[in-house]
């Protein structure tokens, strides 16, 4: 169920983050958020999507700070955030409050997600894509995230060229991802099986709603 928070609770106001953010602060990572930016000039639009890893999380080796990634995406002209991890990935990797600091710096947020390592039910998947198309017609500055940039990102990346131009392949998707975020976007064969079969599925499901809303208008 997609979430949209826009509203600064009692909890964030005043420039207050997650405390989690003031631990191990001599261990933080200095390094910048590092957002991929892809260009959608390869299916004719004019629009870029940033990719980036999970702001300030804290897991295993990784101390990054909240307030420094959010700042590094507001520095980019980061207006809207798309997060595909769930609740419960976000208190695993100490960014319980995630979701709200975003809006407490006036982000637009959209909080669909979907399990790690996983697809998202084709139904979710095409919400997910008409609001980013939207995001794209609005001229807003985009990022997608989920914990490593690399899977569900990077699958919902691969799916929105699949969906903006009929002339590009799965494979080449596939290509563009691992060359902007790596060799580990698209991790797994689930993700693969699901980019592959997405125009199909697309289409049954699209021949579907069309014959419920005839058989809706017959009646």
């Amino acid at each position: 169920m997609r979430k949209v928070l826009r509203q600064k609770p009692d909890s964030m106001r005043n420039g207050e983050f997650d405390s989690s953010d003031e631990e191990d602060s001599a261990e933080e990572q200095q390094t910048p958020l590092q957002i991929s930016w892809l260009s959608l000039s390869v299916v004719d639009c004019p629009q870029f999507i940033g990719i980036c890893a999970l702001p300030g999380c804290k897991y295993k080796d990784v101390r990054r700070n909240l307030q420094k990634d959010i700042g590094e995406l507001q520095g980019q002209g980061v207006e809207e955030v798309f997060v595909f991890c769930t609740r419960g990935e976000l208190h695993k990797y100490r960014v319980p409050h995630l979701l709200e600091a975003y809006c407490q710096q006036g982000l637009i947020v959209h909080h669909l997600p979907f399990p790690d390592g996983g697809a998202p039910e084709l139904e979710h998947c095409c919400q997910i894509l008409d609001l980013l198309q939207s995001s794209l017609r609005s001229n807003r500055r985009t990022v997608i995230h989920c914990y490593g940039g690399l899977g569900r990102s990077g699958l919902m990346a691969a799916c929105l060229l699949l969906q903006l131009s009929d002339s590009m392949i799965p494979d080449k998707a596939i290509d563009i991802l691992r060359e902007l975020r790596g060799s580990g976007a698209i991790q797994t064969v689930k993700q693969y099986n699901f980019l592959h079969e997405f125009r199909e599925r697309l289409a049954a499901h699209q021949a579907n709603k069309e014959a419920s809303s005839d058989r809706s208008v017959s009646r």
